[in-house]
Order: C-alpha cells, then sequence, then structure tokens
C-alpha cells in the first residue's frame, strides 16, 4: 500500500483554480427547468414507429433532482485526428483543461451549485442522507473507489503483455480515458479526500505503462490496483463480503466483492459510452463485470452473460444484482460515462465517429454524469440507439433497465436480493427509466413537464 499524500489539496488547487467556474445561472435554467407549451402536448405517445416506449418513466428518480443526467458537449476537448495520427491519449490530443472543465460543469449542473467544492459538499451529503447516514459530508480517512471501463487492457484477450505490461494491440481501444481519470482525482483531492485514500481499479484489466505514466505521474500517491499487481501496482484480491445471484444457482463457486471496494466508503463508476455486439450495449451497470475479482465466464463460477445476453424480454437480470449490491452500487456516490469516443465491444479496436446530430461526423467529445444509475444508462442508450442500427436495437437490450427501476416488483417475477445467501430483503427501484422523445430534440419528460422521469439537462463546455 502506497504511504498516504502529505499535502492532499497543493496539487488539485494549483489543476482546478481556475476550473471552478461559476454557473451560468441563465443557461442552467435554460436547460433543466421544465419547458411548457405546445411542444409538449403531441409528445406524450406511448410506442413510437420505431417500437420505444418514449416518455413513459418507470421507477423512481433518485438524486438531488430526481432523475437528472447530465450531458456535457465539447467538440474541441480533442484534435486527434484517428489511426495515423499517434495515439488519442499522448501528447496533448485530448485537452486536459477542457476535460477539467467538462467534469466541473458536470458536477455543478448535477447539482445546482456554483463551484465544484459546493457540488461534492451536496453529493456527498445527499448520498449519506439516503443510506440513513445523516446530514453529513465527506470525513477525513474515508476511502473512495473509482471504478473505471478498462476493458481494452482486460488480461485474458492479449491486448496487453502482463510481463512488461505495455500494449500489444489496441492502443487506441475505447478506454475510460486518464484525462479523465485525472480530471476526477483533481476534484476530489480538491475537495478534501487525501491522495493516498483513493483507489482507482478495474479487476479484470492489467494497468500498462502508457496509462499508468498519465496518473501516476499526476498522483502519484493515490493507490492503483489492476488483475496481476505488478510494477506497484496493487492485486485485486476478494473479500469476505459475498455476492449472491437473485437466480440462485446450484453448484457454482461463491462470488464476493474485492477487497477494495469492501473497504471504500464510497464508489465512482466510471464507464464509457459504448455499444456491444452481445449485449447491445455496455454503460455504468455492464461496468461491473470488472468489479469482481474472476473473468465472468470462469468454471465453476455462475455464467454472467447469458442472461446478461438475453434477448427476451421480462428475464433475470444478473447486473441488477450488481447495480443493487450494498458494496457496489449501494456505493456509488456518483455514475460517469466517458464519451469522449466511441464504438462497440470488442468489434471495434479504435474509436467510430457519431453521426447524429450534433456529432455530425465527428468523435462524440461527451461527458454524462448522474446520481441515478438506471437514468443514465437510459441516456447512454438513447444516444447509442440512435445512432446505430445493429447491436443496441437488438431485443431485450434495455430489459435490464425495465428490472432495475422496477426492481421491488420486476416484469421477470425475479426476487432480487444480492445482498442474501436467501431471499430475505427486495431492493427497491433503482432508479427511473424511459426513453428520449427524439434524437433531434432528446426531451424526457420532466424537461417536457409531462411526467416523473428523467430531465437531461446538455451543457456545452
Amino acid at each position: 500500500m502506497k504511504t498516504p499524500c502529505a499535502d492532499p489539496t497543493g496539487h488539485a488547487a494549483r489543476r482546478l483554480e481556475n476550473l471552478r467556474p461559476a454557473l451560468n445561472r441563465r443557461s442552467f435554467l435554460q436547460h433543466s427547468l421544465v419547458l411548457a407549451g405546445g411542444c409538449a402536448a403531441g409528445l406524450r405517445a406511448a410506442t413510437a414507429p420505431d417500437g420505444l416506449d418514449r416518455l413513459k418513466p418507470i421507477g423512481q428518480g433518485k438524486g438531488v433532482h430526481p432523475g437528472r443526467v447530465v450531458w456535457v458537449h465539447d467538440p474541441g476537448v480533442t484534435d486527434w485526428k484517428g489511426p495515423g495520427d499517434g495515439h488519442w491519449w499522448e501528447g496533448d490530443r485530448v485537452k486536459q483543461g477542457r476535460v477539467d472543465a467538462m467534469l466541473a460543469r458536470a458536477v455543478c449542473e448535477l447539482t445546482g451549485e456554483a463551484t465544484v467544492s459546493r457540488a461534492w459538499a451536496r453529493l456527498f451529503r445527499h448520498f449519506n442522507q439516503s443510506r440513513g447516514k445523516g446530514d453529513v459530508g465527506y470525513r477525513a480517512g474515508e476511502r473512495v473507489m473509482i471504478k473505471p471501463n478498462w476493458v481494452g487492457l482486460i488480461y485474458l484477450e492479449g491486448h496487453v503483455n502482463t510481463d512488461t505490461y505495455t500494449f500489444i494491440r489496441r492502443h487506441d481501444y475505447m478506454n475510460t480515458a486518464p484525462q479523465m481519470i485525472i480530471a476526477l482525482l483533481d476534484q476530489l483531492v480538491r475537495v478534501g479526500v487525501r491522495p493516498g485514500d483513493i483507489t482507482v481499479g478495474d479487476t479484470l484489466a492489467c494497468l500498462v505503462h502508457e496509462y499508468y505514466s498519465l496518473l501516476h505521474g499526476a498522483f502519484p500517491e493515490v493507490c492503483y490496483e489492476d488483475c496481476e499487481g505488478k510494477f506497484d501496482r496493487i492485486k485485486s484480491k476478494p473479500s469476505a463480503v459475498p455476492l449472491f445471484w437473485s437466480s440462485r444457482p446450484e453448484g457454482k463457486t461463491g462470488d464476493s466483492v474485492p477487497t477494495s471496494f469492501a473497504e471504500a466508503d464510497y464508489l465512482i463508476n466510471f464507464a464509457c459510452l459504448k455499444a456491444h455486439t452481445a449485449g447491445g450495449v455496455t454503460l455504468c451497470a455492464k461496468n461491473h463485470y470488472g468489479s469482481l475479482v474472476r473473468w465472468p465466464v470462469q468454471k465453476g463460477y455462475y455464467d454472467m452473460h447469458p442472461n446478461c445476453f438475453a434477448t427476451q424480454t421480462g428475464v433475470y437480470r444478473p447486473l441488477v444484482d450488481l447495480m443493487g449490491h450494498a458494496h457496489l452500487g449501494g456505493k456509488t456516490v456518483l455514475h460517469l460515462i466517458d464519451g469522449l469516443f466511441s464504438g462497440a465491444h470488442p468489434r471495434d479496436a479504435v474509436p467510430q465517429r457519431m453521426e447524429m446530430p450534433p456529432f455530425l461526423g465527428h468523435w462524440p467529445c461527451s461527458l454524462l454524469a448522474s446520481q441515478d444509475p438506471v437514468a443514465i444508462d437510459s441516456v447512454g442508450f438513447d444516444f447509442l440507439w440512435s445512432e446505430r442500427t445493429d447491436f443496441p436495437r437488438k431485443g431485450g437490450v434495455d430489459d435490464y433497465l425495465h428490472e432495475a427501476a422496477l426492481a421491488a416488483d420486476p416484469p421477470s417475477g425475479t426476487f432480487y436480493d444480492p445482498n442474501h445467501g436467501t431471499p430475505t430483503r427486495r431492493l427497491a427501484s433503482l432508479g427511473v427509466h424511459e426513453h428520449w422523445n427524439n434524437p433531434e430534440e432528446k426531451k424526457y419528460s420532466r424537461n417536457l413537464g409531462t411526467g416523473e422521469g428523467i430531465e437531461l439537462v446538455k451543457a456545452d463546455a
């Protein structure tokens, strides 16, 4: 374990001193207040011709502003031209200062606060109140776990050399960007979290030197965890805290959450905006595939793939157990989706440009943020469904969102309780789900004043 940082604020204060823009109140109101008027009248449709049930919220919104999802778009955040122009994470191809500003805008818009410090104070207080811990904020010594999606670094797929900790191939895969993690670390340290109390890790990934040098160079006292634990990384290991699948499989080795998750007081889920050739989409919920210290289809364990990839509706979804477990989704103070680049896992070795407005043939250059795990994946799904005609449009892709939103009484009839060996206490609704009115306006029921569903706040950086 690394020594805790002796100077918990200096680095971040220098980096963020000029990156805490006061919230533009007029812009905030334009994007987040209910829009009344004639446009709402014809947009309360049930099932649209494309088959999606639009503007029909189910579940219960979560967060300071229930169901709010913030979308920050900054086309100037990268000038990477694509393969042949070096790697997107090298040099200044992804502009760190602009990423910092995107994340600052995201947390301020999400909470309605004017500064990053006040935004995080509100996030921590609301989270602790919702968990029955009282009106308290972050307290010194509490640990924070950051879970990126580094599926491109998975140790079993041969894209990284686990002996040298360097890329073999897929150098430009759409992993959670190191620049996004650095921006998040900046904010956490700025609001008083000691670097030594922060862990960044994906249990299935080999944290290559190419990423580690960027992260460790900015925050050397942070704990970096991966599958092997070589070269000063920390090796992921299971804890004694079990995770039970609500399908109650028999004859399988029991699962447990990683020690770093069990010991953390807060979790930040930093997923990516990607389609998936089998699951349709891979967002915050599926990011928890890397929150267990074993391969998803490892022999002897419950195989997560069949029900995660099922094209039926109204069936048991293991993702709900991951979203609802007390030490995974239950500890998550903030859900983020890195949309700087996008593509389809595992098909695309490099990012794919997006054609839907406002991207129009460019990288998406986006960041999504929410306190509601169902709402943020619903918005991510709508982006991917509207952009693509292949994997996100398969049957059953958003079924896990229906199950999660209605976890207390899901369509499948499953007794979702990942925290007990036998069905004991049903999960409550994990959040709110619906689909936007159309890809051009991207408005949900709270934007239109037609229901208590999702509110999408658009913020141009």
